[in-house]
């Protein structure tokens, strides 16, 4: 695990923040299509632009969660809406545990099929364990889950970088190739950028995730220090494998591949080398996401339940949460088992405009207040 007094708060933030993006989806290439790559020549802009919302709007909700010391969602609602909170807070309540619902449920499935895939052990037994996993990073709390986020994100980061170059390098010509082919007749600028801002939005609905780790901040301005960080990392990555990607991107059946990454490695070197580390890949992302989704729920749980002089303070989980997590984790379980996938891929586009109405346009509306000077940080 990394030492956290060796890794500033702030990038440890940046890193949550790459691993709740970083699902089974992203992994496995199909988000990245879904939303990206799909578009053409588009998606050599539109990812960075996602990554842009998301760096902003985080700030903002990072920020204010330190001025007003309001680390988890519903105490940051109720001061954030003001005389809405009543309205908005619930919606976000709504919000959240229908991300609660999908986004686990959703790691839990991918990562035992893929666990069942890459050993041959049931899928219920490998369910069981990724939600062991979870359940025990779960209940040891922010801190342990910000190191325990940093730790994974190195592991990702690696596997990814040696997945990915490899693979450009080999199958460059047909990036090359396959980005003139795009370029000469490009899809409309419209549904791309549409596309990527309810990408941008959808990724807004665990916003109420990060508020717990501001508290570690020593003052507001890491809040921005953390995006920055976590913007070049997110961007950096997500192009990264976006530009891989784009060897397949003519590729007929793309559109219905649930493993887009498999099929360029097939296409690439090493695939009996790199199908095994993209199977750990996938299974790492959807445990970290799921992680953060479930901290978040046990934070807002938690501070409702139990009283000040309640909480311990020698880092050892409180009975609420251990109970709390659990909970959470056998729902996200429980979900999993009915094989939901086809409907959460419906769930989360409406979830994306859910969010714009419940997160994106009243931060919009309240960040230009504050530069008309009209609204107080």
């Amino acid at each position: 695990m990394i030492d956290k007094n060796k890794m500033p708060v702030a990038v440890g933030v940046a890193f949550v923040w790459f691993t709740t993006q970083f699902g089974g989806g992203f992994a496995s290439g199909a988000q990245l299509v879904q939303y990206f790559v799909a578009f053409g020549i588009w998606a050599l802009i539109t990812p960075i632009l996602a990554q842009a919302i998301g760096a902003v709007f985080q700030w903002y909700g990072l920020r204010f969660a330190k001025l007003h010391d309001a680390y988890d969602y519903r105490t940051f609602n109720n001061k954030f809406y003001g005389k809405f909170a009543p309205i908005f807070s619930n919606l976000y309540e709504i919000v959240y545990i229908l991300l609660l619902c999908l986004a686990p449920s959703v790691a839990f499935a991918t990562g035992g099929s893929t666990m069942q895939s890459l050993t041959g052990i049931p899928y219920m037994a490998c369910t069981l364990i990724i939600g062991l996993f979870i359940f025990v990073v779960t209940i040891f709390g922010t801190d342990f889950v910000r190191k325990a986020a940093s730790t994974l994100s190195v592991i990702i980061i690696a596997g990814l970088l040696i997945v990915y170059i490899p693979n450009i390098i080999v199958s460059w010509g047909d990036i090359v190739g396959n980005i003139k082919t795009l370029g000469a007749n490009p899809a409309p600028a419209g549904p791309a950028l549409w596309s990527c801002f309810i990408y941008g939005a959808f990724q807004l609905a665990s916003i109420g995730l990060l508020y717990q780790h501001a508290e570690s901040f020593k003052t507001e301005k890491e809040a921005g220090t953390s995006m920055i960080y976590g913007f070049i990392v997110n961007s950096g990555l997500i192009m990264l494998s976006t530009l891989g990607l784009m060897a397949v991107a003519t590729n007929p059946d793309l559109s219905t591949d649930p493993l887009p990454v498999i099929t360029l490695i097939k296409g690439g070197v090493g695939a009996s080398f790199m199908n095994p580390m993209i199977s750990i890949l996938i299974i790492l992302g959807a445990v970290s996401t799921a992680v953060n989704m479930i901290a978040g729920a046990v934070q807002r749980v938690v501070v409702a339940l139990e009283k000040p002089e309640e909480r311990k303070s020698d880092g050892k989980p409180s009975a609420k949460t251990l109970i709390c997590a659990l909970l959470c984790t056998i729902l996200a379980f429980a979900i999993a088992q009915f094989g939901l996938l086809p409907l959460v891929k419906v769930g989360y586009g409406y979830l994306g405009y859910v969010t714009i109405v419940v997160v994106l346009i009243p931060f919009l509306i309240r960040m230009i207040g504050e530069a008309m000077g009209k609204v107080e940080k």
